[in-house]
Parts: structure tokens; C-alpha cells; sequence
């Protein structure tokens, strides 16, 4: 993969890992023992309850975005460190190039297209 392909999938590597920071600073904080982790808020509505149970349902909302965005984020950091180390763009199984148009529709991908059908049994 050349140089430039690589420089335009940094950049908008490095875009989506701001938003989705941005995204879980919204309804989490940073765990401070881990910074990779973040811990939803809990929502303080009042005491009434139909205002508990708002509170605890958002709360589960939240637990569930904050997963999806997590695991979002660390796709990301792990293909802006691929980068780093000059893998980025090699599948992590067979060690051959993974398709310019596979690495601009989902930028994180770490297998190639054969290797994930593979491994999800789509073969």
C-alpha cells in the first residue's frame, strides 16, 4: 500500500478516535486506574420513582453505548498503532495484503476479506 493511501487512512483514523472520545466524554469519565477504560455516569434525576426508574434505564443505555463506543475506540488506537509499526494494511492471519477498498470501507480491519470469511465461517 503506498504512502499517501496510508498518510489519508491516519488521518481519518485519527479523526474517528477524536469523536469517539468526544462521544463517551459526554456520559462517562476516564477511569482513573486505567485510561483506556471509561465509567458511565449514573444519571441523578430526583427522587421520586418514576424518576429512579429513568434514572437506572438511562444508566443501562449508557453501560451499553459506552461498550460499543470502547470497543470502537480501541479498533481504532490498535489500527493507528499498525500504522505506527508499518503493519497496518497486512492481514493479521496470512500475512498478505489487504484490499485497498476492504481498508476504505472499514479502516480498523486487521484480516482480509478470505481470512475474516474464514474465521466467521461464511466459506
Amino acid at each position: 500500500m503506498d504512502q499517501q493511501t496510508i498518510q489519508q487512512m491516519k488521518q481519518a483514523l485519527e479523526k474517528e478516535s477524536s469523536k469517539l472520545e468526544a462521544e463517551l466524554k459526554q456520559f462517562t469519565n476516564k477511569n482513573a486506574h486505567n485510561p483506556n477504560d471509561y465509567d458511565a455516569n449514573f444519571p441523578q434525576l430526583g427522587d421520586k420513582e418514576d424518576e429512579n426508574a429513568n434514572e437506572v434505564a438511562i444508566y443501562s443505555d449508557n453501560l451499553t453505548l459506552e461498550r460499543t463506543l470502547e470497543k470502537s475506540l480501541r479498533d481504532v488506537k490498535n489500527a493507528l498503532k499498525r500504522i505506527e509499526n508499518g503493519t497496518y494494511g497486512i492481514c493479521k492471519y496470512c500475512k498478505h495484503e489487504i484490499s485497498k477498498e476492504r481498508l476504505e470501507a472499514r479502516p480498523t480491519s486487521s484480516a482480509c476479506i478470505d481470512c475474516k470469511k474464514a474465521l466467521t465461517q461464511e466459506i
